[in-house]
């Protein structure tokens, strides 16, 4: 008896054992490379030759460019996320109540998460095309400009337009997850509150935003790392440009390995990503968890 209860605990781990055993694997074996990878110099095509220890951390940090994508990748990922989340939360709101149609609707706003992003991009880039694109044959119909506006090559204009892009293309996930989060809410709570004569704004605010905090802490977390490793919208639409103000770290990343050969460097950059997501994912659940009173 005693002897099957002390090999009992063993058995679990026994039997996830060879999915752990790979799964660690595929997770330690691409970050060593990197992490090899920035230690060295790397030829163009991959060859590791001699040991430089921090100099590609070095000459990463030495580039302006790579100082003004790593702060524009903050405003990039703090204004996509906090958009997406502002709207979400109304749109998901209406889609939750009974009425006709509610069934088309929710398809309407979900159809684009099933599309390519890279697809979607393409579609936006014609649309604010110089020339022939919707956006500026529209204003110009209506008479709110009198000539074409270079949207994608004038610094101003390219990057709040990748934003709005951005915002866009994350509001059918993000409404999803509200979507789940406010199924789950019991319809019992609002009818006692409306009893007690608590208005729509009220039941809003004691009720809806606490009971949905948890999805928004969700939506929040996930949209920060899927947004700020987000390429396909910047290196479609302008490929950085023009002159590197729409680069944020991937496109700076991908441009440093692919287009001017410097792996080693790129390689310090992807660890610097990495560790930027790290401190934000741990410092936002505690902060979430001190706020609910959790032990961290």
């Amino acid at each position: 008896m005693s002897r099957s209860v002390s090999t009992r605990p063993l058995t679990p781990w026994l039997l996830i054992a060879p999915s752990l055993v790979l799964a660690l694997f595929i997770i330690s074996y691409p970050i060593f490379n990197i992490v090899w990878q920035s230690l060295h110099d790397v030829s163009r095509f991959g060859a590791i030759r001699d040991f430089t220890g921090l100099q590609n951390f070095i000459n990463v940090f030495q580039d302006p460019v790579f100082v003004a994508s790593a702060r524009r990748t903050i405003v990039w990922t703090v204004c996509v996320v906090g958009g997406t989340v502002l709207i979400s939360v109304p749109v998901a709101l209406i889609l939750n109540q009974d009425f006709y149609g509610r069934g088309i609707a929710r398809t309407i706003v979900m159809l684009p998460w099933s599309v390519s992003l890279t697809m979607t991009a393409v579609v936006w880039r014609w649309a604010f095309n110089d020339d022939y694109g919707m956006v500026n044959v529209t204003l110009q119909r209506l008479g709110l400009i009198s000539g074409p506006i270079h949207w994608l090559a004038t610094p101003e204009f390219a990057f709040p337009v990748e934003i709005g892009v951005g915002i866009l293309v994350s509001i059918p996930f993000t409404v999803t997850i509200f979507l789940g989060g406010l199924s789950s809410v019991p319809g019992d709570i609002y009818e006692a509150a409306r009893i007690d004569g608590a208005s729509a704004w009220q039941q809003f605010r004691q009720l809806t935003m606490p009971l949905l905090r948890p999805f928004i802490n969700m939506a929040i977390l996930l949209n920060v790392i899927y947004v700020f490793n987000s390429f396909p919208i910047i290196w479609v639409m302008t490929q950085g440009g023009p002159d590197n103000s729409t680069h944020i770290l991937v496109t700076y990343l991908y441009e440093l390995g692919f287009r001017l050969g410097r792996p080693g460097e790129a390689a310090a950059v992807s660890l610097i990503m990495l560790v930027m997501l790290f401190v934000f994912s741990v410092a936002y659940l505690r902060a979430q968890r001190a706020k609910q009173g959790e032990p961290s």
